[in-house]
C-alpha cells in the first residue's frame, strides 16, 4: 500500500490518499514492479493535490527499506525490485552464518544481515543474474527510486537506508572491507552515494506541483520514530504493522552480544536507533484470521471473550518464509502452534497469536535496550483490545500514536532540512495512553519466560 498524507503547519491532518500495489511471491522470491510502484505514488499525489488547496510548502518522502531496486541512470528499472521480504538468498546467508562472515559484518557495521537485505541479495544476483547488475547504474531503495524520478536529481540514498549492511556507523560511510568480504568489490559502483544529511531537491511536476521542495528520507522505521517523538536515549517505539519493528534511541554503539538487528544511523551524528525489526507482525494475525475465517472487525470481541493464556494454546509467530531476523537470525525458523485440541476455538488461536506477537515484541524491545517510555504505532493500534493485551504482555504503559506516523516523521525531517519551524511536540502528541493491568502483567511475565524456552527449542530444531 502506498500512501500520501497532507498536514497543515500545526500537524493537523488535511487529507490522506492510498493505493495498493501488488507483490509477486513465488518460491521464496518476493518482487515488486517498480513502474507500478511509481505510478501508484504519482496517482495518490495527484489525488491529494486535487483535494487540498495549495500551495505546498514542502514534502517529505519515506518508504520501505532493504531489498534491491536496480535502476539505470534515469532511475528506470532494469529488473523487478527484490523486496525486503525476499528469501532467495537464504542458502547464501546460511553459508555466511556458518563460516563467520555474518558475525564479522555485524562486528564491523552493527548490521545483522538477513536474506532480504542488500548484501545477500546483491551477492545472489551477482551469481545468478550478473547481466542485471551489468545493466544497472545504481542499486537503490524504494524511496530513492521515487525521489530520483520525481525530481530528476542524481541517485543517492541517506544514512538510514544505507545502514544495512555496508555502512560503518562511526564514519557514516561505506565499509569497503565489508563489500569485499561479501564478494561484491566488482559491484561497488552500484552502491548509491550517501547524502548526509538527507538529499533535497525540487519536483518536476509529476504528482506534486513543479518546484515543490522535497526531502528524501529517512526510510520508514526511523521516520516513524521521529513521527512518534522517539528521540531521547532509552525511549522506544513498537511498530505493529506487517513487520513488527522495535526501535530504541541510543547514543552508544554496542557491537557485542548475539548479532541481531541493526544500528540505524540518523541525521544527527552520534545518534542511532537500535533496531530489532522482526519479520512478521500483523501478517501473522492476518494468516490466522484468513485460515479460521474470522473477519478483522470481530477480533476485539473475541479477544475480550477469551482468557489470558488462550486456554493453553501457544503460538510462536515466526510465519515469514525467510525465517526471523530479530532479535536473532534464523533463516529456517517457522511458526509453531501448540496446546491445540478439538476443544480449541478460533478465539483461542487468535488470542494466542496476539500473545505470541506480544512476546516477540517484548523480546525485541529488551534486546534493543528499552529503558524509557514506549510509543506504539501501526495498523495494530486500530484494535483497542489488542493494545490492552500488548500493554499487559509488555508490562508497561503504551503511548499510542495513530495515523500515518511515518509521514509525520518524513515531514519533520524535511522541515529540519529546510529550516521550517514546526512544533514537534504537537506533531507527535499521543492519541492515548494505555496502562497495563497489574495482575495480567504478572501472568504474562511468566508466560514470556515460557515463550523464550519454547523459542530456544524451536531454534535448535530449525537448524
Amino acid at each position: 500500500m502506498y500512501k500520501r498524507q497532507a498536514f497543515d503547519d500545526s500537524g493537523r491532518e488535511l487529507a490522506v490518499a492510498a493505493r495498493p500495489v501488488g507483490l509477486s511471491m513465488h518460491g521464496g522470491f518476493v518482487e515488486q514492479d517498480m513502474d507500478e510502484v511509481y505510478g501508484a505514488v504519482v496517482a495518490v499525489l495527484d489525488e491529494l493535490t486535487a483535494e487540498v488547496d495549495g500551495p505546498f510548502e514542502l514534502a517529505g518522502l519515506t518508504g520501505q527499506g532493504d531489498g534491491v531496486w536496480l535502476v539505470d541512470g534515469d532511475g528506470r528499472p532494469v529488473r523487478a525490485a527484490a523486496s525486503w521480504m525476499d528469501g532467495r538468498a537464504h542458502e547464501l546467508l546460511d553459508q555466511w552464518l556458518a563460516d563467520g562472515t555474518f558475525e564479522t559484518v555485524f562486528r564491523r557495521t552493527g548490521s545483522a544481515m538477513f536474506p532480504g537485505c542488500p548484501g545477500p541479495l546483491l551477492a545472489w544476483l551477482a551469481a545468478h543474474e550478473p547481466a542485471a547488475l551489468d545493466a544497472a547504474t545504481t542499486a537503490l531503495y524504494c524511496k530513492d527510486m521515487v525521489f530520483q524520478r520525481l525530481t530528476g536529481a542524481r541517485a543517492t540514498t541517506d544514512v538510514s537506508d544505507a545502514s544495512m549492511p555496508f555502512l560503518d556507523p562511526r564514519t557514516r560511510s561505506y565499509d569497503n572491507g565489508v563489500v569485499e568480504l561479501l564478494g561484491l568489490t566488482r559491484r561497488r559502483r552500484l552502491l548509491a552515494p550517501v547524502a548526509d544529511p538527507v538529499a533535497t531537491a525540487e519536483t518536476r511536476g509529476e504528482g506534486l506541483p513543479a518546484g515543490t521542495r522535497i526531502a528524501n528520507g529517512p526510510y520508514d522505521l526511523p521516520a516513524c520514530a521521529l513521527g512518534a517523538g522517539v528521540t531521547e536515549p532509552g525511549d522506544g517505539l513498537l511498530i505493529v504493522g506487517t513487520c513488527l519493528a522495535s526501535l530504541v534511541a541510543t547514543t552508544e554503539l554496542d557491537l557485542s552480544g548475539e548479532p541481531a538487528g541493526l544500528y540505524i544511523s540518523l541525521d544527527r551524528p552520534g545518534h542511532w536507533l537500535r533496531a530489532m525489526p522482526a519479520m512478521v507482525g500483523t501478517a501473522a494475525l492476518d494468516w490466522v484470521l484468513s485460515t479460521t475465517g474470522v473477519r478483522h472487525e470481530e477480533v476485539d470481541a473475541l479477544l475480550a471473550a477469551t482468557p489470558a493464556g488462550a486456554n493453553g494454546v501457544r503460538v510462536l509467530p515466526y510465519f515469514a518464509p525467510s525465517g526471523e531476523r530479530a532479535p536473532f537470525v534464523e533463516p529456517r525458523l517457522r511458526a509453531e502452534l501448540t496446546g491445540v485440541s478439538l476443544e480449541s476455538t478460533p478465539a483461542d488461536l487468535i488470542r494466542a497469536t496476539c500473545e505470541g506477537i506480544g512476546y516477540a515484541a517484548r523480546h525485541c524491545l529488551e534486546a534493543a535496550g528499552l529503558t524509557g517510555s514506549l510509543a506504539v504505532c501501526g495498523g495494530g493500534t486500530r484494535s483497542p483490545a489488542w493494545m490492552r493485551l500488548l500493554a499487559d504482555v509488555l508490562g508497561r504503559p503504551l503511548r499510542v500514536v495513530e495515523g500515518e506516523v511515518g509521514a509525520r516523521g518524513a515531514v519533520l525531517a524535511a522541515a529540519e532540512r529546510y529550516r521550517v519551524p514546526l512544533d514537534a511536540g504537537a506533531w507527535t502528541r499521543p492519541t492515548e495512553i494505555v496502562e497495563p493491568d497489574a495482575g495480567r502483567a504478572a501472568f504474562y511475565a511468566k508466560g514470556f519466560e515460557d515463550h523464550l524456552a519454547r523459542l530456544t527449542a524451536a531454534r535448535h530444531r530449525s537448524r
